[in-house]
């Protein structure tokens, strides 16, 4: 959606791709409405609070770097010049809509809440701030008269459009808040359980695959949200709701089995051994495995194209390292999800999405060359933030 309309502001068709992709880092690990850090949870057995948590601090710190790198991707050094604000106001806001939800009410809504408050505190720095010189693409100075004219919306709309935000904010809260009394109970409330036991052969200690259906998982507050705005809609929505149904099932029912598939395959990993198998030979490599783990959940999401599929493949071996080294329990299966993160703009469903709607149909071959270098960068920060917290702020990634 956001490539199409940088396109009509005159950035080349890769650039845009770039530019999207690239600014679409931050929020991966929670993309989804926290589903990566849910499977990553799932397959490992941490408490996913604990981890929502450790995934927010580390994302806390890489998001510094994006909308100094978007600038720069934009308008090229001469952007820094005037627009240094704009990079400072814009990371500092997300972190703040971010980091607080992460630590305190769970992965479903961090995007959305630090989105929304990043583009608030933009939006008010820009009634009070405007650059000297505007630059458009590659640093061209354009007129800026005619930058800065505006579009007036009446109050009505602009508030309609932010509907569905504060419904979907509010019903989730609601439903997945656990100080509120009622969650607790919602969450024992179990419709399917099925359970298997085990023997682990080399640990001899009790395992249980187990599938719970809990009605009232997150999901389930996201599906309430999308009722109640149909609701609200109902002149508009109604009509439609019969052809939005046939496309969104005609583009993603692969994206359905995927589900079913990708936790099997991680429980047959899992359970079989092959992922101790493979923890034990990593561990071999010692406290340097640190500037591995961040690799190995880029390398999976540029194979698999998803982060959760990563987390649920690499999640419990990246915990089983950080047990066999004594890291702190939750560095490295964080560094794993947003390694994945960091590698997402290369990833093949990445480029073959973002060349639906320009002139590279067919060539997502250029756009991962393209963006390839910028995600090695991000990469190498990361491997930074990694090492920070592994030898300054160790007590950050431990339960």
């Amino acid at each position: 959606m956001i490539a199409p309309i940088l396109i009509g502001q005159g950035i080349k068709d890769l650039d845009a791709i770039r530019v999207t992709a690239i600014a679409n880092n931050a929020p991966v690990s929670y993309g989804a409405l926290g589903a990566p850090i849910i499977t990553r949870a799932a397959v490992t057995g941490l408490p996913l609070l604990k981890l929502s948590g450790s995934v927010g601090n580390i994302v806390a710190l890489l998001a510094l770097a994006p909308p100094w790198v978007l600038i720069y991707l934009v308008s090229g050094k001469k952007g820094f010049k005037d627009g240094w604000p704009l990079a400072i106001v814009g990371s500092l806001s997300y972190i703040l809509g971010q980091w607080p939800v992460a630590h305190y009410m769970g992965p479903w809504l961090l995007d959305i809440t630090g989105s929304i408050v990043s583009f608030v505190c933009l939006l008010l720095l820009l009634k009070v701030w405007r650059p000297k010189t505007c630059l458009g693409y590659g640093g061209c100075e354009i007129d800026s008269a005619n930058a800065q004219k505006t579009h007036t919306f009446a109050s009505g709309e602009v508030f309609q459009a932010w509907v569905p935000f504060f419904v979907m904010v509010i019903v989730v809260v609601l439903g997945t808040y656990v100080a509120f009394p009622w969650v607790p109970k919602l969450n024992a409330v179990s419709l399917v359980l099925w359970k298997v036991g085990a023997v682990s052969s080399i640990t001899h200690k009790p395992l249980l695959v187990m599938f719970n259906w809990n009605l009232f998982a997150g999901g389930t507050w996201i599906f309430i949200s999308w009722l109640v705005v149909v609701l609200l809609f109902a002149g508009k929505a109604f009509p439609v709701l019969g052809d939005v149904f046939k496309t969104v099932f005609r583009q993603m029912w692969g994206a359905f089995l995927v589900g079913f598939f990708i936790f099997g395959l991680a429980n047959l990993f899992n359970f079989s051994g092959m992922a101790a198998s493979l923890a034990n030979g990593f561990s071999k490599i010692g406290p340097a495995f640190i500037i591995v783990a961040p690799i190995l959940g880029f390398i999976g999401v540029a194979l698999s194209g998803s982060n959760t599929s990563t987390n649920a493949m690499f999640g419990f071996m990246q915990a089983s390292v950080g047990k066999l080294l004594g890291f702190p329990v939750l560095l490295l299966p964080s560094l794993n999800s947003v390694g994945a993160e960091v590698g997402k703009p290369i990833a093949p469903q990445t480029a073959s999405v973002g060349v639906t709607t320009t002139g590279y149909t067919r060539k997502e071959g250029d756009v991962i060359r393209h963006n390839f270098g910028w995600t090695l960068i991000v990469l190498g920060y990361l491997i930074i933030v990694g090492l920070f917290y592994y030898f300054l702020a160790p007590g950050a990634m431990r339960l």
